[in-house]
C-alpha cells in the first residue's frame, strides 16, 4: 500500500520531526516554484528520479540552482549514463507522480531500490523544503530531520559536492 500525505506526516510525527507546511497551487517545476521566494523560508530543491543504464535507480535532490553534471554523476557511480525515470517507475517505486518527486516519497521505497544523492549546497542550509508527496504544498523541515527520516525509510544517502567537477551539459531544470 502507498504512503500518502497523511502518512508521511505521522511517520514524521512519531520520528518525533516537526515540520511546517504550506499550502498552494499545483506546481511542476522549480521555475514555477519561484513565485512563492520570499513566503516560504528556507532552501528550496529540485529532485531528479533517474535510472541509470545498469537498471539503478537515483534519487538525486540538490539545491534549485545547482548545475548537475549528469553524466560526471553517472560515471563517478560506475552507472554507465543516466536518463530520467519513466512516470510508471515512479509511482510504482516512488508512489508519487511527476512534479511531485521528493526526498519524502523514499516512505514508499520500502524495497530500498533507490539510491539517494543529497546536495552538499543544499544541506548547508538549516532549513529545507520539499513537496509532502503531492505538488499541491511545501513542507519545510530542518536539515537533520531529513536525515533522520531517510534513515528511518531505510536509505543512507550519500552527500556530494555535485558542483565539484565542471558541468558536461546543462542540467535541463536549471534556467
Amino acid at each position: 500500500m502507498t504512503a500518502g500525505r497523511a502518512d508521511l506526516f505521522a511517520k514524521l510525527d512519531t520520528l518525533g520531526i516537526a515540520t511546517r507546511t504550506r499550502e498552494h497551487d499545483a506546481l511542476f517545476s522549480v521555475e514555477e516554484a519561484r513565485a512563492l521566494r520570499g513566503e516560504i523560508p528556507g532552501a528550496h530543491s529540485k529532485n531528479l528520479f533517474l535510472k541509470s543504464k545498469k537498471g539503478s535507480l537515483w534519487l538525486v535532490i540538490a539545491l534549485e540552482t545547482t548545475e548537475i553534471d549528469l553524466n560526471g554523476l553517472a560515471k563517478a557511480k560506475g552507472c554507465g549514463r543516466f536518463s530520467f525515470a519513466r512516470a510508471e517507475l515512479m509511482v510504482e517505486t516512488l508512489g508519487v507522480e511527476p512534479g511531485s518527486v521528493t526526498p519524502f516519497a523514499l516512505i514508499n521505497d520500502r524495497a530500498g531500490r533507490v539510491n539517494v544523492v543529497l546536495d552538499a549546497a543544499l544541506m548547508a542550509h538549516d532549513e529545507l523544503n520539499f513537496h509532502p508527496l503531492e505538488n499541491t504544498a511545501t513542507t519545510t523541515i530542518a536539515r537533520d530531520g531529513l536525515l533522520v527520516f531517510i534513515a528511518a525509510c531505510g536509505h543512507q544517502p550519500e552527500i556530494l559536492d555535485l558542483t565539484a567537477a565542471p558541468p558536461a551539459r546543462r542540467d535541463p531544470l536549471t534556467p
